[in-house]
């Protein structure tokens, strides 16, 4: 990225936050899922709130940031935001802060952005929550790019990620596809470079019939930090949604 690039994407602000929180409460920095946005996060956010603190990244090329390119590449979106938390209240910089460092929760290629960003981080997170994806040791490239929009809107409508009727909405996948495209590439051109485990445990969350994340290849996150645990849910891709008490009151267990 050029140097004007990523002044103007620093400029738009990365962390976007939703609801009031304790003055001490633990903080969750939260990662969206291709073509996702940080308002994916309010729910959670409302829910958590006061208790935890919710912080959702919003990458460029959506919402308030559609003016900006969708990055394409991971490892580079990935060492920007790593940047930009180093400057923030959110990472120790040598500043009195009695909270750690903010818990991670990524899903689908948040997961694997939010596992990118840690590795770069001198404070990693205490956990990650990696929901619906992939082990980043089992990444594999399984789409040809650049990809049609018809290819596109066949993936999402799998997935279960918008319904027949938004998809039939030309002035939604006007606005859509344009990211989809640049995070379909940036995942599926993501390769893992062998490294240490993080000094995390990983948490795992996974659906028994994510056609997208087999669940012996979501379960191999637990080789990339120290220790955690897995939950396999009844569900799809998007089996967060249906399951929205139980990931509250897991999240509370962890970091209350």
């Amino acid at each position: 990225m050029t140097v004007a690039t990523a002044s103007r994407t620093r400029d738009a602000g990365w962390f976007r936050g939703f609801h009031p929180a304790a003055p001490n409460a633990p903080r969750l920095l939260c990662f969206p899922h291709a073509g996702g946005a940080a308002n994916t996060y309010h729910r959670l956010s409302e829910a958590l709130s006061p208790d935890v603190e919710v912080v959702a990244v919003q990458y460029p090329g959506r919402q308030d940031r559609h003016r900006e390119p969708v990055l394409t590449g991971l490892r580079e979106l990935a060492g920007l935001i790593s940047a930009e938390l180093q400057g923030t209240g959110l990472q120790d910089t040598g500043t009195p802060d009695p909270r750690p460092a903010p818990a991670f929760f990524g899903h689908s290629m948040g997961a694997v952005v939010a596992f990118e960003v840690a590795r770069r981080l001198a404070a990693p997170p205490p956990v990650l929550f990696a929901a619906g994806r992939k082990a980043p040791s089992r990444s594999v490239q399984e789409r040809v790019h650049p990809m049609s929009d018809e290819d596109i809107l066949a993936d999402v409508g799998r997935l279960g990620g918008m319904d027949a009727r938004r998809l039939r909405s030309r002035a939604l996948t006007r606005m859509v596809l344009p990211v989809l495209r640049g995070d379909y590439e940036a995942i599926d051109t993501y390769a893992y470079e062998p490294g240490p485990p993080l000094p995390c445990p990983v948490v795992v969350l996974v659906g028994d019939a994510d056609p997208m994340t087999p669940v012996e290849d979501a379960l191999a996150w637990t080789s990339h930090g120290t220790g955690g645990e897995h939950h396999v849910l009844p569900g799809g891709h998007f089996f967060l949604d249906g399951h929205h008490d139980r990931i509250v009151r897991l999240i509370r267990d962890r970091l209350l």
